[in-house]
């Protein structure tokens, strides 16, 4: 054989590389689908399948009887591994999100103060059934809850937190306009 036939005929596949490529086209697709219902990425879960088989590949001495066991439990080991990463990635980025924003401004606290004052005094001039029910809800109490903590019939909840509201907008803008 001469230089250039063996140029030409490229590397000499052995035994290992035939094995590769079995494994591969046996398992790829259904490994990739393993993990993709896991992590709710294909692309990312292509990724990792392959990673897999070239784990698989690099291992010595795995008896090919155990080849489709080793391989689906390495696949959803991995798929587990990238959800928690992501899971762990996205609560840093969350906290840190809140890290980064910019601290409020002095006018923009004076701002909140002036309106916290002025929702409390108009608050304070409705009547007392009406500020409770307002405050109550701003707190996140369902329609039962407020009912349950001003013995009130449930039925009724629903109009009159409409007519607190309508109360409190009226007193609002006859003190402060339409202005926030």
């Amino acid at each position: 054989m001469d230089a250039e036939s063996i140029i030409t005929a490229g590397p000499v596949a052995d035994s290992s590389d035939t094995r590769l490529d079995t494994v591969f086209h046996a398992h790829y697709t259904r490994l990739a689908r393993v993990i993709g219902r896991v992590i709710h990425d294909q692309a990312r879960a292509e990724e990792l399948a392959v990673e897999v088989i070239l784990k698989w590949s690099r291992k010595s001495g795995a008896p090919d009887t155990q080849t489709e066991t080793w391989l689906y439990r390495t696949a959803v080991r991995e798929a587990l591994d990238e959800w928690r990463r992501r899971a762990r990635q996205h609560r840093f980025e969350s906290l840190f999100a809140m890290l980064r924003e910019a601290p409020p401004t002095p006018e923009h606290l004076y701002s909140e103060d002036v309106l916290r004052l002025r929702v409390s005094a108009v608050l304070s001039s409705l009547n007392r059934r009406h500020s409770e029910l307002l405050l109550l809800r701003s707190e996140g109490l369902s329609y039962q809850e407020l009912a349950v903590a001003l013995n009130i019939n449930p039925g009724y909840i629903g109009s009159l937190l409409v007519r607190a509201q309508a109360d409190f907008r009226k007193e609002y803008t006859k003190r402060y306009g339409n202005q926030s």
